[in-house]
């Protein structure tokens, strides 16, 4: 089975093509390294919730977007690999304040597929 990276956030509107640059350089990357594909998507059909949702996870505010992506890999131990070869790659570096978007509202985690059909 799979391994999956997974992914929340909160992006401005106003940020949103500069948000899309960042992700199509670390798209290219994470596969270049081994991932074995790289999804990001923008929120379509996502309602507040009146107890939970996407856009409560990450504390999205009126001119906010939520993305909603996910990295998949052979297997955790790849997975770790991939993720520090894309670190020591000089492409992908970047100050954390310098991000289009609020880091510190990402939600993320590494998930094993346990059901692929």
């Amino acid at each position: 089975m799979t391994y999956v990276d997974g992914f929340v956030l909160a992006v401005p509107k106003a940020n949103l093509e500069a948000y899309k640059e960042i992700a199509r350089l670390a798209g290219s990357l994470w596969k270049e390294h081994g991932a074995l594909a790289y999804v990001e998507a923008v929120a379509d059909d996502v309602p507040y919730g009146e107890r939970t949702s996407f856009p409560r996870a990450v504390e999205a505010k009126e001119d906010e977007t939520v993305i909603f992506s996910w990295i998949v890999y052979e297997s955790r131990a790849v997975r770790d690999a991939v993720n520090a070869k894309v670190m020591a790659d000089p492409r992908f570096q970047f100050e954390p304040e310098t991000t289009p978007f609020d880091m510190t509202r990402m939600i993320y985690g590494g998930f094993e597929a346990f059901l692929e059909l």
